[in-house]
């Protein structure tokens, strides 16, 4: 099981939730700020450390290796963590997940492969692995996801040419993925980007919470 922490939404018994998934090296500690800036009272965070040690923080996959093995093992202990969101209230509509960088690439992999619909998924600096192979193993339920991509124009870790091809293929693929380029490096671009994820959140849960 992986480790997590509640962090619960200033609105009492809302059933809309983001996880989120950190880069490489980093934890649950480097999202620590998130509720705060992000300024969605009805907004619950289950905030989620990666499986592997790696220095300080911890990793989702080997970068140094063949990533295959470590992406399909966080996949299947991201699934069972999604899986198990429904007995602590927050149903599969209800759940959206946010990744950045490693995070990014795993949150693309719940979006394409988890057999149930989410509320959304935001990626940000991250690219795809293995797209090809994604795209013949998509979900029933794959091209009704909806996914907020973004990626800095200046990103010296993971250049943004290769991740517009794959983005791009995944969209003529049928994918429905909203693309944003941002004047930085492999960072959030502060208040610039946060507003474009912050809309996205907040019209994927609408319909959520008109129903609560």
């Amino acid at each position: 099981m992986l480790d997590t922490d509640l962090v619960p939404a200033r609105k009492a018994d809302s059933p809309a939730l983001l996880v989120v998934l950190h880069g490489l090296g980093d934890s649950m500690e480097g999202y620590r700020w998130m509720p705060e800036m992000m300024r969605l009272p009805w907004l619950n965070y289950l905030l989620v450390n990666a499986p592997d040690e790696y220095f300080t923080g911890f990793s989702w996959y080997d970068i140094y290796g063949d990533p295959r093995p470590g992406v399909e093992r966080s996949r299947r202990l991201l699934f069972e963590l999604l899986d198990d969101l429904p007995r602590r209230g927050f149903a599969p509509e209800a759940t959206a997940v946010f990744g950045f960088s490693q995070g990014c690439l795993m949150t693309i992999e719940i979006g394409a492969r988890y057999p149930h619909r989410l509320a959304g998924l935001v990626g940000v600096s991250g690219y795809v692995h293995e797209p090809e192979r994604l795209l013949r193993e998509l979900s029933p339920v794959a091209r009704k996801q909806a996914f907020l991509l973004t990626h800095g124009l200046y990103d010296p870790l993971i250049p943004i040419d290769p991740v517009r091809r794959q983005v791009r293929l995944l969209q003529e693929a049928g994918l429905s993925i909203e693309w944003h380029e941002f004047p930085k490096e492999h960072t959030i671009a502060g208040e610039a980007e946060l507003g474009v994820i912050r809309r996205f959140l907040t019209a994927r849960f609408d319909p959520v919470l008109a129903g609560s």
